[in-house]
């Protein structure tokens, strides 16, 4: 170490001497000639990198002094007890009760009646039988109406069924009576006078009775069954037997899921005369299909492929017809994002049957001289966009193109002076059917929003533009239909709601008399075009305790004296008050 500090100081020295003499100033430095020999060539040495840790080259710095640990180590007493945790109390809200019965009563204007029973019942642990009682009536009053427009309708359904852990099924068993009147006699463009108006029996009754069943199995190719034979029948000596029967399989084949619906329909009747009272009417339809499809998913996309193969054969009047139709039947989404955005498309078809009694549930004016086929349904292509515009509000917008042979019309039918089919419905004041190749471009939207569990809103629409072969005009089909509804509690004992329905302009044609014949007079076919209409209904209750509830429904609040069909107007302003309790057993 004392070798180190002489060698350092002889270098300080030599240094200080350097630079003093540095510092003498030569006032003439002189001249000289250099030759140059050779072209100056400059070369770059090799760098040698600083190590950024240096090796430190004495020993003693080198050497680690060595610590030793010594831990003194004591008891200490500690009487310190923590406490034990305890759940913060939350407030447990009531579990509402849920009855299994109840029972509705209620009374209107225009002598309305209103009830409905409903009760079902558990035995053992996975047996139940149940049943509902329901009456709807009204002794009439419409404003300007010479005929009698009073209705009843009442229905009783009972079923029993068993739910197993693997399969669940139910028979159900249903009876309806209805009872209606063609009040809609052309007054506005007929001369009746009081004698044939008063002769004029316009009642109606139709009588249903069905007897079916459900079968729904978990854990096996056979998904769901269902089956069902209906008898309807009306007070002019018409009856329709009905039987289907609907299997669908579901088969796992390597890991994708194969479908195959299959359904057997039968519908067949007779009618005992023809509007002219010429010939009876006798009619039947055998429809055997199928619907394969193969179901394909990956990530977002899920694609459903099949085809629908049907088999139909017919027979009216004696004449029998058979046919093979053959359908796409094809499903797409995709998920654009998430569940907030999801695009859907497809292209189906199928062989829809028709009945006397599906065409009294539309339009229970219909005389009892119809001609009775399926719809072929050639393709319904669609493509839309579903999602959410917010966590409580939903959207769906479609877009709708559809070809159906053979589709069912509504249109009235004609007065015929001195028909020898003198029933009450041969007035105008009953409607037909008529068949045609129509084509429909629909356009459909709809939100519904569930603002809170206490405020629900929902609003929706369809435009349709028709295209017909045959008929001059797609008959009683309106072009435009939007609907809304609001439903909200008001505190936690009063509730209230409001829907309003908002139906365009439709077409029909009508019988209209002749100014210049005055005998014998001469009817003519008009087409008349039927006003669009809206109809607004609202009702409020009040629940007084958790099994009884008071209620009061208004109908047609606008007072909108409008035809939903020709020459068929619908009541004013309705009000129902009534009341329903639920109760156990």
């Amino acid at each position: 170490m004392n070798k180190f500090k002489i060698y350092f100081s002889i270098v300080i020295i030599l240094i200080m001497t350097q630079f003093s003499f540095a510092q003498v100033k030569d006032e003439n430095i002189g001249s000289e000639v250099v030759n140059i020999v050779k072209a100056y060539s400059p070369t770059i040495s090799d760098a040698f990198k600083v190590k950024e840790t240096p090796v430190m080259e004495d020993e003693d710095n080198s050497q680690k002094e060595v610590i030793k640990y010594n831990i003194f180590s004591f008891p200490v007493a500690s009487t310190f007890t923590p406490a034990k945790g305890k759940a913060a109390a939350v407030d447990k809200s009531e579990r509402e009760k849920i009855y299994r019965n109840y029972a509705t009563l209620g009374f209107g204007s225009f002598s309305t009646a209103n009830a409905e029973l409903f009760i079902t019942e558990n035995f053992g642990r996975n047996s139940y039988v149940g049943g509902m009682l329901r009456h709807l009536s009204s002794q009439g009053g419409i404003k300007d109406v010479v005929l009698d427009d009073k209705y009843y309708n009442t229905s009783l359904d009972v079923t029993y069924g068993s739910r197993e852990r693997d399969m669940s099924w139910n028979v159900d068993l249903a009876v309806k009576n209805q009872i209606y009147n063609w009040y809609g006699l052309p007054t506005s463009t007929i001369a009746f006078d009081e004698a044939t108006i008063a002769a004029i029996d316009p009642k109606q009754s139709y009588n249903t009775i069905a007897l079916g069943g459900k079968l729904s199995m978990e854990k096996s190719f056979l998904n769901e069954a269902s089956l069902q034979f209906k008898r309807f029948s009306d007070a002019f000596g018409s009856g329709e037997n009905r039987f289907f029967v609907k299997p669908n399989f579901d088969i796992d084949v390597m890991e994708q899921k194969i479908k195959a619906n299959f359904i057997l329909d039968y519908v067949g009747g007779k009618f005992e005369k023809d509007y002219q009272a010429i010939d009876e009417i006798k009619y039947s339809n055998i429809i055997f299909g199928t619907k394969p499809s193969i179901l394909y998913q990956q990530d977002d996309l899920s694609v459903d492929l099949g085809v629908g193969v049907f088999y139909t054969t017919g027979k009216i009047n004696g004449e029998s017809d058979s046919k093979i139709f053959v359908y796409p039947n094809v499903k797409a989404s995709y998920r654009i994002v998430g569940d907030i955005l999801v695009g859907y498309a497809g292209a189906e078809g199928g062989l829809n049957q028709n009945s006397y009694a599906e065409f009294v549930d539309q339009n229970p004016f219909v005389s009892p001289t119809l001609f009775v086929s399926p719809t072929d349904n050639k393709y319904d292509i669609y493509v839309g966009v579903k999602g959410k515009l917010a966590n409580s509000v939903a959207f769906n917008v479609r877009g709708t193109l559809k070809n159906e042979d053979y589709k069912p019309l509504f249109v009235s039918n004609e007065y015929v002076f001195g028909n020898a089919n003198e029933e009450g419905y041969t007035n105008g004041n009953s409607f037909d059917i008529l068949y045609d190749n129509v084509k429909t471009v629909s356009i459909f939207g709809e939100i519904k929003a569930d603002f809170s569990k206490h405020v629900t809103f929902g609003i929706n629409g369809t435009y349709n533009n028709y295209t017909t072969d045959v008929q001059s005009e797609a008959w009683n089909l309106p072009q435009l239909n939007i609907g809304a509804t609001l439903d909200f509690d008001i505190t936690n004992k009063w509730y209230a709601g409001t829907n309003i329905f908002f139906v365009g302009e439709r077409k029909d044609r009508v019988s209209v008399q002749s100014i210049a014949a005055v005998f014998p007079p001469q009817f003519d076919l008009q087409e008349v075009t039927l006003d669009s209409y809206f109809d607004l209904n609202a009702h409020i209750g009040y629940k007084y305790n958790d099994r009884l509830t008071a209620f009061l429904r208004g109908n047609n609040l606008a007072n909108q004296q409008y035809n939903r069909w020709a020459n068929f107007p619908v009541q004013g302003i309705q009000v129902l008050l009534g009341a329903n309790y639920k109760f156990d057993f």
